[in-house]
């Protein structure tokens, strides 16, 4: 997962709350880390993006896979 995938996601999952998720919500998978905070230590924004669907219950048919872009039809 790329960090803009990440983004993503995020945003498709999260709406307009996403964001503040990012800075407000503690992982504690990611060492109490937020989202922001993790990302900037390098931790891989796939990894990031599973402590976050883990810490707010995110089924698990949404957590694969998502973030990506459609492929273009030609």
């Amino acid at each position: 997962m790329r960090r803009s995938e990440f983004e993503r996601a995020v945003g498709d999952e999260f709406g307009a709350r996403g964001s503040s998720l990012l800075v407000d919500l503690s992982l504690p998978t990611l060492g109490g880390r937020t989202a922001r905070e993790a990302m900037d230590a390098g931790i891989p924004p796939k990894e990031v993006w599973l402590a976050l669907c883990a810490e707010t219950d995110v089924p698990l048919d949404r957590r694969y896979g998502v973030g990506r872009l459609e492929p273009k039809r030609r």
